[in-house]
């Protein structure tokens, strides 16, 4: 039934003028949505017209799917996405990702918005993400029969898409750290104990997103890397305390330097 909703939402996209190939695709976080807006000759398709995908009920969040031009090459643009805490199920941008083998199975490109637990990357910082710890105890791939359920995470997030995140970084003049992100599930922020056991894991930035989807990402074999902005430092460190409003405000203030970013990466993939 999942992949018989694959077809579906495909051929709806095809339907309304979306199809590939595409040099990649890119999921837009929290705040982050107006990148959209830099798309030429783009074609706009609500989510709630697309069989499988679901409506996200978060500010910040379009709801709406993109294709179009960037730096000269075809994207295709997730203009906001589905959360765990919003729907109770890790798997609800299964259709979305999975839609992408219908159409080449282009790399993609995950942005969010996350909470910095490391004193030296401050709110405003942009961090490639090397590799995630799932706190969350949740997993999209649960309930799949079949031995494609049994991923392997060891190279989750593509080497060759890192390396050109690094690159276009040096070429637009953007800073770009590199560090690990720690799922929780949210839709509360993390407490100070739980921000001082995921620095103690090993983790760099705390988030509610992504790991759902570079997990489902890897079971249909789609290369994937994920970028994060930091809105805030993590609960307790120098007396955070995070809220939404932070976290969007935070993350449209600071989208310039991802736009910049994306546009050095897509225009480079050609080397990827």
């Amino acid at each position: 039934m999942a992949d018989e909703m694959l077809d579906k939402a495909a051929q709806v996209l095809v339907d309304r003028g979306i199809g590939g190939p595409f040099a990649c695709a890119m999921v837009l976080g929290t705040g982050l949505g107006r990148i959209a807006d830099d798309l030429e000759d783009a074609v706009s398709v609500p989510y709630a017209d697309i069989p499988g995908f679901p409506g996200s009920g978060v500010s910040g969040h379009a709801g709406r799917l993109v294709a179009g031009r960037f730096e000269g090459r075809r994207v295709l643009v997730y203009a906001g996405r589905a959360h765990y805490y919003e729907h109770g199920d890790p798997a609800a941008m299964r259709v979305p990702v999975g839609v992408l083998t219908a159409f080449g199975s282009p790399p993609l490109i995950l942005t969010n918005a996350a909470g910095s637990v490391r004193p030296d990357i401050r709110p405003g910082g942009i961090v490639a993400i090397r590799d995630h710890i799932n706190l969350s105890g949740a997993n999209p791939l649960i309930g799949e029969t079949g031995d494609a359920r049994f991923v392997s995470m060891t190279d989750a997030y593509d080497a060759r898409l890192l390396r050109r995140f690094k690159a276009a970084a040096g070429q637009c003049g953007v800073a770009l750290s590199e560090g690990v992100y720690a799922w929780f599930s949210g839709p509360s922020f993390e407490t100070p104990a739980e921000i001082r056991m995921a620095k103690t894991l090993g983790a760099d930035l705390v988030g509610m997103s992504t790991v759902p989807e570079v997990i489902l990402a890897r079971r249909f074999r789609i290369r994937v890397g994920a970028i994060s902005i930091v809105t805030n430092m993590g609960a307790g460190i120098d007396g955070a305390a995070p809220s939404h409003g932070e976290t969007r405000d935070v993350a449209a203030t600071a989208s310039t330097g991802l736009r910049r970013l994306l546009k050095a990466v897509v225009g480079g993939l050609e080397d990827v």
